[in-house]
């Protein structure tokens, strides 16, 4: 179903990008389809979360993201089943979506002949890699492990890493994988393949992809784990930051009482505390709270 609607997007746009390159979002598109977006934009209408929320988003979980997207009926915003370049380092960053499908001749000609009259690379991959900014993490939708399915080895990811500071979510193949590690990139991947890419071409950058079981819009926040991927919406991460935030005081000043070995669990987890606890918990969330203006 889900690339059925994408279909009918790329049907959508179009009606409304006749001779640009691929198929992306006008501003006044991207503008339109990210609405609740809170925060500034790039020149593309691309929404632009702060270097400074990102960096609180660094010291979160996915699960500490996943029930409030749940909560708010965001149901397909976690993808698994990567392989994951370095298991103990998170990826954060800002979405650049881009939509891979497999070559068609007729298509094909008339993409390239586009992307040679815009001055846009003629390699497939470039294309994506060339568009990246500092804190940009390119999602990209390659139609799973398959060879052929490649986003890069180590030269593209050498290019990704120095433009973003960031890494890559790759439905799809890596090759080089030992050259990639030594970079400091994160990167998830479906499967590494000595294949470079082939087969495949990049139809759309900057629009609704699906990677695994999540919808990614550009301009979401990715944050990677151990676990897996999560997309947060612009307009959902500071409240997502500060509800996580809170929790790690609450989880810090418990750990601290428990570790004194003066109470019992019950006392200070899963009921309510003690007048005496309440007011030294209190006190202790509000000293946390202005560290962290």
């Amino acid at each position: 179903m889900f690339r059925i609607l994408i279909i009918a997007i790329i049907s959508a746009l179009a009606a409304h990008t006749a001779g640009a390159q691929m198929f992306r979002f006008t501003r006044e598109q991207m503008i339109r389809y990210t609405g609740k977006n809170p925060f500034d934009r790039f020149p593309d209408g691309r929404p632009k979360v702060p270097d400074a929320l990102l960096e609180r988003v660094k010291t979160m979980s996915v699960e500490e993201a996943w029930g409030i997207l749940r909560n708010k009926g965001y149901q397909n915003q976690y993808a698994d089943g990567f392989e994951i370049l370095h298991p103990d380092k998170k990826l954060v960053g800002r979405a650049v979506t881009a939509q891979y499908l497999p070559v068609r001749p007729d298509l094909e000609e008339v993409l390239q002949q586009e992307a040679k009259a815009s001055g846009l690379p003629a390699s497939t991959n470039q294309k994506v890699i060339d568009l990246l900014q500092l804190n940009d993490v390119p999602v990209v939708d390659l139609m799973g492990a398959q060879p052929g399915h490649n986003f890069g080895g180590d030269n593209l990811h050498a290019a990704i890493y120095g433009a973003t500071r960031t890494g890559a979510v790759i439905d799809g193949t890596v090759r080089d994988v030992g050259g990639i590690a030594e970079l400091g990139s994160q990167v998830y991947f479906k499967k590494a393949h000595p294949a470079a890419v082939a087969g495949v071409t990049v139809i759309g950058i900057n629009i609704p992809v699906k990677v695994g079981n999540a919808i990614v819009m550009p301009g979401d926040v990715v944050l990677g784990d151990r676990e897996g991927v999560i997309f947060i919406p612009p307009h959902l991460v500071q409240e997502i930051v500060e509800t996580a935030e809170r929790t790690h005081i609450h989880d810090e000043w418990t750990k601290q009482k428990f570790l004194t070995g003066k109470y019992k669990s019950s006392e200070l987890y899963g009921g309510p505390l003690s007048p005496e606890a309440q007011k030294e918990y209190d006190a202790y969330v509000k000293k946390r709270l202005s560290e962290k203006k």
